[in-house]
C-alpha cells in the first residue's frame, strides 16, 4: 500500500493498516511525505481535544470518535514510555510540555452570548459520560483560571478534555507502527514492513508502475525529469490512500474534483516574561473563546486562529507582517475572556492550511471513500480518499483511520456510513 501523507489522517490509516491486516499477510505500507511527519497542518494544530461543537453539542458521531482517538493516544504514550524514546522525540517536540505528549487540564468554554445560552445549556445536559460538561459559575471558573473574564457569570467546563502536543504526539505515533512492525516480525508472523518515503507525490500515475515525468522545483520554476518511479517489486501497489489534506487538490487527477475549500490558519506562540511572577495555574484549563487559548504549561501558550479562506499558502512559515496581523485580531478576543493575557509576550507564530469539507445536514462531515470513478477507468489498482478533516483533524482521524483501513484490506466500500461517502453523489465541484 501507499499512503500519501503523514499526518493525522495517513499516520492513523498506517496503524490501523498494520493493525488490522491479517497476521498470515506479507504487507508492504509506503508512507509519502517530503515534510516528513506532521510536516504539514496536522503537526501545527493546537491540539485541543474534546468531541463538541462550539455550541457544546456532541458531534454527530462523536462517542465513536472520542473512544478511537483516546485508544490511539494511549498507543502514542506507551510508545515512548522507555526513558531513551521519551528523551529523544521530546528533545526535539516535547519541551514545551516539559517532556509529556499530552496536557490533561480539561477546558472551559465561558458563556459569551445571552442568545445562545439557552441552546449551550441543553445541549451540554447530552454530553458523554466519558467526557463530561460541567456547568459553573464566576466562583468556580476563577478557581480554575483567575481572572477569567465571565461576561454571563457561567462557563461549560471539559474536565477531560485534553491538549494534545501534536507534532511529539504524531512522531510517537510513527514510533508505534515502527514498534508493531518489530513486534509482528519478531512473532514469527509474514513480514510487516512500514518505509517513510521523503519525496512528494505530484501526479498519482507516478504511483502506476509507468514511466512518466516528474516536476522538480518551488512551483515557479519547474524543471521536468523523465524518470521511472519506484514502485515494489511486484510493480504496482494494490491500493493507494489519499491522506493529503488540502493538497489532495493539487493533485491534477482530482483538481476541481473535490468539495473542500481551503483555510490558512496562524497560531502565536506567547510566552510569560520572567519580570511577571503570577504563572498561569498548574491545574488551569485551556479555553475556549472567540479565540481559544491551548495552555503549553506555567508561562508558555498558544493563540488561534485566523481563518483566512481560499489561500493556497501550505507553508508554516509567517512573515512578520502575517504575524502581526493575527496578533492584532486574536489578542482583544483572547483579552475579553482572559485579561491577564496582555502581559504576555509575543514568542512566534506557525501555520496549516486547512481542507475544509462541506457542509450536511449533519454538520462538516469529512470525506471518504474509493475515487477510481472520479479517477477514470484505466488504473491498476485502486485508490481511496480520507480528506476534508477541517479543524478537527485530530478528533476524527483514529475513527476515520480505522474505517478507511478496513474498507481497504476488504475491498469494500459498504463498511464506511454512507454520510462519509455520499459526496461522491453529487456536484463535487468546490
Amino acid at each position: 500500500y501507499a499512503v500519501l501523507g503523514a499526518g493525522f489522517a495517513g499516520l492513523s490509516v498506517a496503524w490501523h493498516l498494520l493493525k488490522e491486516s491479517p497476521k498470515d499477510l506479507n504487507l508492504h505500507i509506503d508512507l509519502y511525505d517530503e515534510m516528513g511527519i506532521g510536516g504539514g497542518a496536522s503537526g501545527v494544530s493546537g491540539g485541543l481535544l474534546h468531541p463538541y461543537s462550539p455550541k457544546v453539542k456532541l458531534l454527530w458521531r462523536g462517542a465513536e470518535c472520542w473512544k478511537e482517538c483516546m485508544k490511539l493516544l494511549s498507543i502514542a504514550e506507551q510508545a515512548v514510555s522507555s526513558e531513551e524514546d521519551l528523551v529523544s522525540l521530546s528533545g526535539e517536540f516535547g519541551q514545551d510540555f516539559g517532556g509529556i505528549l499530552d496536557r490533561r487540564r480539561g477546558i472551559i468554554r465561558p458563556s459569551t452570548n445571552m442568545k445562545t445560552l439557552n441552546v449551550l445549556n441543553d445541549n451540554a445536559k447530552n454530553c458523554l459520560a466519558n467526557c463530561k460538561i460541567e456547568i459553573i459559575d464566576k466562583n468556580a471558573a476563577e478557581k480554575l483560571v483567575p481572572h477569567i473574564h465571565m461576561p454571563f457569570n457561567l462557563a461549560f467546563y471539559m474536565p477531560e478534555a485534553i491538549n494534545v502536543n501534536s507534532k511529539y504526539y504524531l512522531n510517537a505515533l510513527f514510533l508505534a507502527c515502527q514498534n508493531i512492525v518489530k513486534e509482528l516480525s519478531a512473532s514469527g508472523f509474514r513480514k510487516k514492513n512500514l518505509c517513510l518515503q521523503k519525496k512528494s507525490v505530484y501526479e498519482l500515475r507516478e504511483l502506476e508502475g509507468k514511466q512518466c515525468f516528474l516536476r522538480h522545483g518551488d512551483g515557479k520554476n519547474v524543471e521536468n525529469k523523465f524518470v521511472l518511479w519506484w514502485t515494489p517489486e511486484n510493480g504496482e501497489y494494490d491500493a493507494v490512500i489519499i491522506c493529503l489534506g488540502a493538497k489532495a487538490d493539487l493533485l491534477p487527477e482530482l483538481a476541481g474534483k473535490l468539495p473542500l475549500r481551503t483555510c490558512r490558519g496562524v497560531i502565536l506562540h506567547l510566552q510569560l516574561p520572567d519580570n511577571i511572577g503570577e504563572d498561569y495555574p498548574d491545574h488551569g484549563p485551556s479555553i475556549l473563546s472567540d479565540a481559544w487559548l491551548a495552555i503549553k504549561g506555567n508561562r508558555r501558550l498558544d493563540l488561534g486562529s485566523t481563518w483566512e479562506w481560499k489561500s493556497r499558502n501550505s507553508s508554516s512559515n509567517v512573515s512578520t507582517d502575517e504575524a502581526s496581523d493575527a496578533l492584532q485580531e486574536l489578542l482583544p478576543k483572547a483579552s475579553a475572556i482572559y485579561p491577564g493575557i496582555t502581559s504576555w509576550s509575543f514568542a512566534g507564530a506557525r501555520a496549516g492550511l486547512r481542507a475544509m469539507p462541506p457542509l450536511t445536514p449533519h454538520g462538516s462531515l469529512p470525506l471518504l471513500g474509493c475515487v477510481n470513478n472520479i479517477l477514470g477507468n484505466d488504473l491498476i489498482c485502486k485508490y481511496w480518499l480520507l480528506g476534508g478533516l477541517g479543524s478537527r483533524g485530530l478528533l476524527y482521524h483514529g475513527w476515520l483511520g480505522k474505517l478507511t483501513a478496513e474498507a481497504v484490506l476488504s475491498c469494500n466500500e459498504q463498511i464506511i456510513p454512507s454520510e462519509l461517502t455520499s459526496w461522491k453523489n453529487k456536484d463535487s465541484r468546490p
